[in-house]
């Protein structure tokens, strides 16, 4: 089956006991990683390529340069990743000019509510609003591909970004039944414990944030060009193993 393009965004604070990021514990009935533990992310959606969206930070061109695509796929990841962040966090990526992010998102509820629906578009919301896009708070991190044997299949671009000053996540989603702040280590013991459950990208992200002092030590590392990860599964016994090329 060919992969579907799709955004996740590893959102970041800082707290007392390091670094935290935020999880939600997918339902049961989604039809791909149902219940597990992931990052807000999804599919992207066709409009989210529009050009018409006011836009601050690194072009479509550098975005493309760095995940190896088109101008115009780099332009609809980026959208799609400010976009499920804001239905699935309800934490909003954008602002009332380039240097600027807007405070407390909850006037936008209806707004949030339509595009979960596909009733609006990203495009639309920010031109009704008079947002910018800020791409600037977010850096490439990851591109893991579902392996070829499964029936669902994502090309899955990761992103990192810092929670913006005045807002918070919510877990107002009908994509997760729970949700919250929890440091990288905190998460990868949950799933060594199997409390909870981590796909493979997820473990490798988490183990990759638990290395960092701060939020700061994160948006300051360069992850670029960033290379294409498929693993592979192979049947053990009863198992199946996960193997990536080294």
């Amino acid at each position: 089956m060919p992969a579907r393009e799709a955004a996740t965004v590893m959102l970041l604070r800082d707290a007392p006991g390091g670094i935290e990021v935020f999880l939600q514990r997918r339902v049961t009935a989604m039809k791909f990683a149902a219940g597990m533990t992931v990052f807000p992310g999804g599919g992207v959606d066709e409009r989210d390529a529009e050009a018409s969206i006011a836009w601050a930070g690194p072009a479509a061109a550098q975005w493309a340069e760095w995940f190896g695509c088109d101008e115009r796929l780099a332009r609809a990841l980026v959208c799609a990743a400010v976009r499920e962040t804001f239905e699935e966090s309800g934490v909003l990526l954008a602002g009332p000019g380039p240097d600027s992010t807007v405070g407390d998102t909850s006037g936008y509820a209806d707004a949030r509510a339509a595009l979960v629906a596909r009733q609006l578009s990203l495009a639309a919301f920010l031109a009704d609003t008079g947002l910018t896009l800020r791409a600037d708070l977010l850096r490439p991190w990851a591109n893991w591909v579902t392996p070829e044997q499964e029936r669902r299949r994502y090309d899955t671009k990761f992103f990192v970004a810092a929670l913006p000053a005045g807002q918070d996540a919510d877990g107002e989603t009908t994509e997760a039944s729970e949700s919250g702040w929890r440091t990288p280590s905190d998460a990868l013991a949950a799933g060594e414990a199997g409390r909870s459950m981590l796909m493979p990208p997820t473990w490798v992200m988490l183990s990759d944030l638990a290395e960092c002092g701060d939020v700061a030590e994160v948006l300051a590392t360069d992850r670029t060009p960033v290379p294409k990860v498929m693993p592979t599964l192979r049947a053990d016994g009863e198992s199946v193993l996960v193997e990536l090329e080294p």
